[in-house]
């Protein structure tokens, strides 16, 4: 079953995705940007860092799960 979760940079939200997990949320949107699996540092199950960045997934809003 998936989850549409918020993707975050900070405070900025930058997108959203339909995933199994947050961390796979997260390794699928740093790695449409072009990122190697041997880039990436896991930092939990719901944050990566990426060349310094950190991003963050969390459940998206009800809002946002509808669209």
């Amino acid at each position: 079953m998936n989850t549409t979760y918020e993707l975050r940079s900070g405070d900025r939200p930058i997108g959203v995705r339909d995933a199994s997990t947050a961390q796979q949320a997260l390794l699928d949107y740093v790695r449409s940007l072009g990122c190697k699996d041997e880039e990436i540092m896991r930092l939990g199950v719901d944050a990566v860092s990426w060349r310094g960045a950190v991003y963050k997934a969390v459940p998206a809003p009800d809002d946002e799960r509808r669209a």
